[in-house]
């Protein structure tokens, strides 16, 4: 069946919803090949390119909103660093670091449900700072309409991240100060603004693999360019501090679900690789996966980049 699914995605037909639940059940030793069609179609339509970006937290904590996994929300006790918009020199200081250690996309990325008029108007001279350094900018900033997200355009962005988090269904467990309609209508503002879409989710919230496929389906009809797969890391103070890890090899079967269902997107692996998938690490871009977030996330650790680099050049495949 497996081998039946690869051809029909290759032959560029689409997979539907049944599909998808299939490869959800996939088990034993059908797992590694499930990784190994993920990685021909990796091949297929992403070539050997791994797309590498990174990350600032320019602005940490006291957000409104109740999102449960998020140690940056006001209602979280999470110990976490605080503190308001970084002035624009911190800001391209570490978007240097980052294109030193080999990211191609740079994103400034603030807490809060919205960022205020005043707040935008310094990050779009924050975003040409960053293009000015060959550098590909990217926000993540909130809920904001085609206006604000066209200033920001005309300054040098070249994406937004606005993550679906998770199905439709299953959004209302873990927020109930934003709804899942006003994220869609971000990205659909995304989309008319004419800038490139990145939107995902995390994984491990409590979600059914229902919601897992259906959030697939949802990106690829919203037309995401790149689908950052994030893992829950339970953070003390927050509600989904008991929260258990994931076992590695069922994250890296939802990366290999997102490759099938999302051909010729950007499958790009973020928030919680290490700690979830360990010394299945290596595993990501056998099971589909053609985009890293190297560095430090927004309030835990991640890998080092020259980690990183190192798995991909051992891989054969290039960085870019």
């Amino acid at each position: 069946m497996i081998n039946k699914l690869l051809t029909q995605v290759l032959n560029s037909a689409p997979l539907g919803r049944k599909d998808g639940l299939y490869i959800s059940h996939v088990a034993g030793d059908e797992i590694l090949e499930l990784f190994l069609a993920a990685n021909r179609l990796r091949w297929a339509f992403r070539s050997d390119s791994v797309d590498l970006c990174s990350i600032v937290n320019a602005k940490s904590g006291d957000c409104p909103e109740n999102c449960s996994y998020c140690a940056q929300s006001s209602k979280a006790k999470a110990d976490i660093e605080k503190y308001p918009l970084m002035d624009r020199g911190f800001i391209a200081k570490r978007a240097e670091e980052a294109k030193a250690f080999g990211a191609k996309r740079f994103c400034i990325v603030t807490s809060g449900k919205k960022t205020s008029k005043p707040e935008l108007k310094r990050i779009a001279l924050m975003i040409k700072d960053v293009r000015r350094l060959g550098l590909l900018p990217c926000a993540t900033l909130g809920i904001l309409d085609k206006d604000e997200l066209s200033l920001l355009k005309d300054s040098g962005l070249e994406r937004y991240h606005h993550n679906l988090e998770t199905s439709e269904r299953f959004f209302p467990e873990i927020c109930s100060t934003h709804t899942y309609a006003e994220k869609i209508k971000t990205i659909r503002a995304v989309k008319a603004a004419g800038l490139s879409l990145c939107s995902g989710g995390i994984f491990g919230l409590g979600e059914e693999w229902e919601d897992r496929v259906d959030m697939a389906i949802a990106l690829r009809e919203l037309g995401a360019d790149s689908v950052p797969v994030n893992f829950l890391m339970p953070v003390k103070g927050t509600p989904l501090e008991a929260a258990g890890t994931m076992h590695p090899f069922e994250a890296l079967k939802i990366i290999s679900l997102y490759r099938f269902i999302l051909p010729d997107r950007e499958i790009r692996v973020c928030g919680g690789r290490a700690q979830t998938l360990g010394e299945f690490n290596s595993f990501v871009f056998m099971a589909g996966a053609d985009g890293l977030l190297i560095g430090d996330y927004l309030t835990t650790a991640g890998r080092s980049p020259e980690a990183d680099l190192r798995l991909i050049e051992m891989w054969g495949l290039s960085a870019g």
